[in-house]
């Protein structure tokens, strides 16, 4: 039977299409990026043949095209609903903005004041969710167009039938070419989801064999494959209320994402503690640059041991990897039936180290996390061949199905207050863009009087998802780049294309793909493509010439610096500020996740805890991209940006933690095997005292209070009289990770400039 499975694992490693298309599907999680490219280029394709079948000369095909591409791209809402209605409200404002800038053609200053209104209230109205965005953005975009392709005044019918004809495509490749529903792009993120799990699992078994030399490089495709397996595990969260048909499936497949996404971060972490000399920090997986732990003798190649975990690793590959209608067979079978038994004390090997047998169990872990996942997400399975160690399993999961599944009246999120007057983040970006288009469009004048808006462009771009100073200067200087590279190639590029029209607008729809599969990857790299598609349509235009493109460089220049200069001067919100908002946000998520966590391990009431830490995740990556200007590559002070990286590496160590507490919890009221420990509420203690410390410090509430340092968590527990639990126990493994918080909060106390003080 080993021979077996050993055949079947091998037959899952061989390099197949399934195989290459994992690895596409994890690259691009929900296949988000290749649908919105696909999307967007099957509207402008479409509307192009439309036009062309009627006749139409390519300057109204360029406008075509351009409001094709702007009502794809423009409209964010999930459910089909939502896209249909904003798409039929869109027409009517992208009529009026063409009409208006058709109106002002001759007419410059009121041109201009109108385009500044019609500024502020695109991005004033981003505080309507969604759809006040998107009409915004179409609002602006089609005024913009208007100048782009002078139009005036007897050009308007023909512009208007242009605009329907764009939005009519744009609603047919929306809803028939490229459909998106809720429920498929959910589907898509559980085998994005799958698929990286698979990359995490097998990053782990490089860990197993790694050289001491190639450790780096191995540690760093752990961190990477981690951290996008939470990235993906977010995705799924956000999406869960809308592609589920009711609120307990969506709670059942929440809880199974998250218990797998825990356990293969265990299994990383214990993985790589047994290669190290002496007990791995937790801080290694998360803080890039860190040292690796100096390897160890507990698992040399040779050691039967070594070769039973790396034989264990390729079967938990088998099961995450192999699609639901294939896992079928007694080979299959005989995989899950032998990982789940680690789960019990007796079917570990044992002349395996203690660091070795914390391997093993954390295996029989994840195989239960996976196998309840596939239950989720794939209903009932074969369970004639199920071991007694399976058979418990599916009963505690079936279990945990009911706890989810009976009917609770949750209380209401208590809704945060928002800010009012000019403190609101739309009203305060809605000046500054105001103001800063304002300098772009006299400055941009004095570049080019017919080409000013390129200036007044970027600004608005460089404001669009940004939230301070720091962030809208990296944003400016990447497009900056992208746009001088892109020069260069539309250089190139127009000068292939001549006079062949239609090569020029397939070269389009190619940079217009290229454009939205990169956005989220690169601003630099969209840009670059942004500005090589411009080459093209001046090219059809017939108004192409270098010296444009130089003074598109110089335009985008102008309107990033009048940006910055709007942001630093216009109600301005350093990114030091900004970042310690959000820190205090994270930290107050932290408490919240911990002290529900403790208080359900010690015998209190049932309450949602993963909900509270997928909260904290989501400040977490909030956090994290704020730091972004802190941690950039040009930014100079490089003190600054190692206490950054090492804060943020601290708090996502810190979370970590706290999820595999809220995931323990989460399983007291109905596990067999978990229950109740009234000694785990008085080891907190002392990490609920020193986050409020910690936050009272961050919001400058209180910076009198000092964090308290002193004997670990299981000392104080036999200090107390309460007794040391025994090892390998559900109570030792919360401890752990009890006293890892303690030293990942403490140890913040350091970059937060803090006072350490010893315990009182």
């Amino acid at each position: 039977m080993d021979l077996g499975v050993t055949q079947v694992t091998q037959v899952a490693r061989r390099p197949s299409p399934a195989g290459t298309w994992d690895r596409f599907v994890a690259s691009d999680p929900g296949l988000l990026r290749l649908m919105a490219g696909l999307r967007t280029v099957a509207a402008i394709g479409l509307a192009l043949a439309v036009l062309a079948l009627a006749g139409t000369d390519v300057t109204h095909m360029v406008a075509g095209a351009m409001a094709a591409m702007v009502g794809t791209f423009a409209i964010r809402e999930k459910t089909v609903r939502g896209q249909a209605l904003t798409l039929a409200l869109g027409l009517p404002v992208a009529l009026a903005a063409m009409a208006l800038g058709a109106l002002l053609h001759s007419r410059v200053v009121a041109g201009d004041l109108f385009f500044i209104a019609l500024i502020f209230g695109a991005v004033y109205s981003r505080r309507f969710g969604d759809r006040g965005t998107a009409l915004g953005l179409i609002g602006f975009q089609v005024y913009f167009v208007s100048l782009f392709v002078n139009a005036t005044v007897d050009q308007l019918p023909r512009l208007f039938a242009t605009l329907a004809v764009a939005f009519v495509c744009s609603a047919v490749a929306r809803f028939l070419l490229v459909p998106e529903t809720p429920q498929r792009v959910l589907g898509r993120l559980r085998e994005a989801f799958r698929a990286r799990l698979a990359q995490l699992v097998t990053a782990q078994t490089r860990l197993l064999d790694a050289p001491p030399g190639e450790l780096d490089d191995v540690l760093d495709d752990l961190r990477r494959y981690t951290a996008r397996l939470h990235e993906t595990a977010l995705m799924i969260q956000a999406r869960l209320e809308d592609g589920t048909r009711d609120e307990a499936t969506a709670a059942l497949i929440q809880r199974r994402v998250a218990d797998a996404e825990v356990s293969a971060e265990r299994l990383g972490m214990l993985l790589l503690n047994a290669r190290s000399a002496e007990r791995a920090d937790t801080l290694t997986l998360h803080l890039p640059g860190a040292p690796v732990p100096a390897a160890g003798p507990l698992l040399p190649r040779e050691d039967e041991t070594t070769a039973t975990l790396r034989r264990d690793l390729g079967a938990l590959h088998l099961m995450v990897s192999r699609p639901a209608d294939a896992n079928r067979g007694t080979a299959v079978a005989h995989v899950r039936n032998r990982l789940l038994g680690y789960r019990d004390e007796e079917a570990i090997p044992p002349g395996a180290t203690l660091a070795a047998q914390d391997v093993f169990r954390g295996i029989g872990e994840a195989a239960r996390a996976v196998m309840g996942l596939r239950l989720a997400l794939d209903g009932p399975q074969d369970e004639s061949d199920d071991s007694p160690a399976t058979t418990r399993s599916r009963e505690e999961f079936d279990a945990e199905d009911v706890s989810i599944t009976a009917e609770k009246e949750a209380p209401a999120k208590e809704e945060s207050e928002e800010p009012k007057g000019l403190r609101r983040p739309t009203t305060r970006a809605a000046f500054q863009v105001a103001v800063g288009s304002s300098l772009a469009i006299v400055g941009g004048e004095f570049l080019s009087t017919q080409r000013w808006y390129w200036a007044v462009l970027t600004c608005w771009v460089v404001f669009l998802n940004t939230a301070s100073t720091g962030e809208i200067v990296v944003k400016g200087y990447r497009r900056l780049l992208g746009t001088v590279l892109g020069v260069v190639a539309g250089v190139a590029l127009a000068g292939a294309v001549g006079n062949h029209t239609w090569l020029a607008f397939v070269l389009v729809l190619l940079c217009v793909f290229a454009m939205f599969f990169t956005a989220p990857l690169s601003y630099a790299l969209m840009s670059f493509f942004v500005t090589a598609m411009l080459g093209l349509l001046y090219t059809l235009l017939n108004t192409y010439s270098f010296d444009v493109l130089i003074l598109r460089i110089e335009e985008t220049a102008l309107g990033a610096a009048c940006g910055i200069i709007a942001a630093m001067l216009v109600l301005p919100v350093k990114t030091d500020r900004r970042t310690d908002e959000l820190l205090g946000t994270v930290l107050e998520r932290l408490g919240e996740v911990v002290a529900g966590a403790v208080e359900q391990l010690s015998g209190g009431p049932a309450m949602d805890l993963l909900d509270k830490a997928r909260d904290l995740d989501t400040a977490l990556d909030d956090l994290r991209a704020s730091t972004g200007p802190l941690t950039h590559p040009i930014t100079p002070l490089r003190e600054r940006r190692q206490n950054v990286r090492y804060l943020v590496a601290l708090l996502e160590t810190s979370a970590y933690h706290a999820r595999s507490l809220a995931a323990t919890a989460e399983l007291v009221p109905y596990s067999k095997r978990v229950g109740a420990d009234p000694r785990l509420g008085r080891a907190a203690r002392r990490i609920d005292h020193n986050i409020d410390v910690l936050v009272a410090h961050v919001n400058e509430t209180d910076t009198t209070g000092s964090v308290e340092s002193g004997a670990s968590i299981a000392a104080m527990l036999e200090t107390d009289g309460l007794g040391v639990p025994a090892a390998n126990t559900v109570t030792f493994r919360v401890l752990r990770h009890l006293q890892r918080l303690d030293e990942g909060i403490t140890g913040l106390a350091r970059p937060l400039n803090v006072p350490v003080g010893p315990r009182k």
